[in-house]
């Protein structure tokens, strides 16, 4: 049986975290005896957990240049792609994915300004060991999105002003019509109810299972 890459992108407040976790655990109940692994970006095994914490925290008193940042989510990423993903795939597992270069493209590329190709430049090298199957973008609108955020402390872009997330934002729709992502991008309406959504999501998965 052939693995499968499946990565859930959008802003933050988009619902990709609950979305992704829920569909992982509905595709273990259906398929009890298939391996089926949920991890995320940056993060997954020690090593991409501890760069995770050390580019997101706020605790610095001193700004984490973009360029410092793009490339500790490109090392993260180089991690945990080789240490989890593409194992479990190619021994047949369903990976689903919070995240995964796509975000470095909407979030470095484009709302620090770095460029997109100086996005890709950077984790050539980290990703060419697997591309995704499936990206699901959950699509919500910006306003709703960062009305979900405002009342918690997260990590140090849910603090940022709406100007950057425009600009991710305009990062994913440039990103929706990549060469790289041809026949694997699936836009999901997002800002209806938990439940409405997430069938939304396995009506467009399930059928490429």
């Amino acid at each position: 049986m052939s693995g499968c890459y499946i990565v859930f992108e959008g802003v933050v407040g988009a619902g990709k975290t609950t979305q992704s976790k829920r569909f992982a655990e509905s595709l273990q109940e259906h398929f009890p005896d298939r391996e089926i692994i949920w991890t995320r970006e940056p993060g997954g095994d020690a090593i991409a957990e501890a760069i995770r914490k050390l580019v997101q925290t706020r605790s610095f008193t001193v700004t984490m240049e973009p360029v410092c940042e793009a490339y500790l989510f490109a090392a993260a990423r180089a991690q945990s792609l080789r240490s989890i993903v593409k194992p479990a795939v190619e021994r047949g597992a369903i990976v689903i994915a919070d995240r995964n270069y796509i975000s470095s493209v909407a979030f470095q590329g484009f709302g620090r300004d770095l460029g997109l190709e100086t996005i890709l430049a950077i984790n050539a090298e980290a990703i060419k060991c697997c591309a995704p199957d499936m990206v699901v973008f959950l699509d919500v609108p910006l306003e709703l999105a960062l009305a979900r955020t405002s009342d918690r402390v997260g990590d140090k872009f849910e603090s940022l002003d709406t100007k950057f997330f425009e600009k991710v934002t305009e990062g994913y729709r440039v990103m929706s019509e990549h060469p790289l992502l041809k026949n694997v991008w699936h836009r999901v309406e997002a800002n209806g109810p938990i439940d409405e959504v997430f069938a939304k999501i396995e009506a467009i998965i399930r059928p490429c299972l």
